[in-house]
């Protein structure tokens, strides 16, 4: 509170201490303002430079380090750079042969007169790119009858389709769909460039077969989740969405997509979940009938489920990690101050550099070696740790910005270390955040949905994708497949087959050139 120059108390040790109170909150919105001038202009990463970090630990270590001694020099093994030069093309991609030949008139001598022979071809190759062709796909349906009788018309069955009695292919809203929900391009601007090919669709005609592509494949969403939901790790976090014609809420009011990565390593599963609130039932609901690891940020929301007996709760390394290089970007307007000015805050994020650089190390072993690995590098780090923050607590305001980073890393503390205990767990919720990323992207360019319906599906659509990516398929080659092959399935083991981890990759090569 800023205190009125007319209204100053008069005993000196009661102003005192208002000037005291007056400097911490200048202080601290100084530091508010210093982190939002650095979101905005300053860099984006939370690694700490390698030279700063060799000077923070030099001043850090100064007074315990022992008298140099003299070294052996130290042989480094020979090298082999990789040569400049262009890359190869793709040789999956398909050629199209130009041969450049000399005219009749230059194929002789010069010396002699006689015919020149051919010695040998020189070859290079130029990447060619064909705008997506837009073309019409006729249905004919041959009709038979009896030419004596005259009764009965027979005549072959219409394949059934995605949207019945509609002039949408599976491709058409297959590469729709992947344009929206992959490559963030609202549908205003796939109206604008379908119309440069001279056909006309209003985006609410392909907002409308979108929700109804949503409605199409909620049969998949539901196995997905019963996959997610059989494994013991599930990462989750939720991120805000708008929905401007929702019951009893405005239109500029918030709701959010509720995002969950799951399954086996080598069949993840990423579902969003749109729900109008971000209230703890949300989790609990979505994760009912689910045992194991919950991986998530330190929001209260997951509070409730982790209470749950059969739950244990995760915490992310990458959310305290974001907190000190926050309270690093705090120090300073340019977002660049270094280890002399930012000491604590500097020094947390040096720690997790550490501990990042030891996942950096075990990336892709076995589950068996990176618990081995943690709990030989890892663990007495995190020990040394804990004896940096009980030291640190009580030195820092708590409400500066590395005080809060102080304190939430306090109180995540126990979710945090509990990576240690299982070599299939990760030390943050990165994967996840990485699937959330197209959503954010979006949101950005299509700002909102119109309808609870819209958002419903555009949850269903973005778990389809995200799930196809994770289990290295292409976007668009799935979606046409199952959109394709989805309105014919009618039988459970029909449906499992299109599932992303059951899905035969060899069934989605894409047609051809007409």
């Amino acid at each position: 509170m800023v205190a009125r120059l007319d209204n100053l108390p008069e005993e000196p040790e009661v102003l005192k201490a208002l000037v005291r109170e007056q400097q911490l909150e200048i202080a601290r919105l100084q530091e508010y303002v210093n982190v939002l001038l650095a979101k905005r202009y300053g860099p984006s990463s939370e690694k700490v430079p390698q030279e700063q970090l060799r000077l923070f630990n030099e001043a850090e270590q100064q007074e315990a380090a022992p008298e140099p001694q003299p070294q052996a020099p130290v042989q480094v093994p020979a090298h082999e750079r990789a040569k400049p030069g262009r890359r190869p093309l793709p040789e999956y991609l398909p050629r199209v042969e130009v041969v450049h030949e000399l005219p009749a008139e230059a194929r002789v001598c010069e010396h002699d007169g006689e015919a020149l022979v051919e010695i040998g071809r020189e070859s290079s190759e130029q990447l060619d790119i064909i705008p997506a062709q837009v073309r019409v796909i006729r249905h004919v349906r041959i009709k038979y009858a009896c030419p004596c009788c005259h009764i009965g018309v027979k005549s072959a069955p219409m394949p059934a389709q995605p949207i019945a009695k509609s002039i949408a292919s599976p491709g058409l809203l297959a590469h729709i769909a992947v344009a929206k929900y992959q490559d963030a391009l609202p549908l205003y601007r796939q109206e604008a460039i379908l119309r440069r090919s001279g056909v006309e669709l209003p985006r609410a005609t392909l907002a409308g077969w979108m929700v109804k592509m949503g409605v199409l494949i909620q049969v998949l969403i539901d196995g997905m989740r019963e996959h997610l939901l059989a494994y013991d790790i599930v990462q989750m976090d939720e991120t805000r969405v708008q929905v401007l014609k929702e019951p009893g809420k405005a239109a500029t009011a918030l709701s959010y997509m509720w995002v969950a990565r799951g399954g086996p390593p080598d069949e993840p599963v990423v579902l969003f979940d749109y729900d109008p609130t971000r209230s703890g039932d949300v989790p609990k609901r979505l994760l009912a009938g689910f045992a194991g690891y919950l991986q998530s940020d330190g929001y209260e929301g997951y509070n409730a489920v982790g209470r749950e007996p059969d739950i244990i709760r995760v915490g992310c390394a990458a959310h305290c990690r974001r907190k000190f290089d926050e309270a690093v970007k705090a120090q300073s307007k340019s977002g660049k101050a270094g280890p002399a000015k930012a000491g604590k805050a500097w020094q947390g994020l040096a720690y997790f550099q550490k501990l990042y650089r030891i996942e950096a190390e075990i990336k892709g072993q076995s589950p068996e070696a990176r618990h081995r690995a943690r709990q030989a590098q890892a663990k007495p780090l995190l020990d040394e740790i804990r004896t940096w923050l009980d030291a640190s607590l009580p030195q820092v305001p708590p409400r500066s910005a590395t005080g809060r980073a102080l304190t939430y890393l306090d109180g995540q503390w126990e979710a945090l270390i509990r990576y240690l205990d299982d070599g299939r767990l990760e030390i943050d919720n990165n994967l996840l955040e990485n699937a959330i990323r197209p959503f954010a992207l979006g949101r950005k360019n299509w700002l909102f949905s119109d309808t609870v319906g819209g958002a419903k599906a555009s949850a269903n659509l973005y778990s389809l994708i995200e799930t196809a990516k994770a289990n290295g398929l292409d976007p668009y080659a799935y979606l046409r497949y199952v959109f394709t092959e989805l309105p014919k399935a009618d039988t459970p083991e029909a449906i499992e087959a299109l599932l992303p981890y059951n899905v035969d990759k060899a069934l989605l090569a894409l047609p051809g050139p007409p």
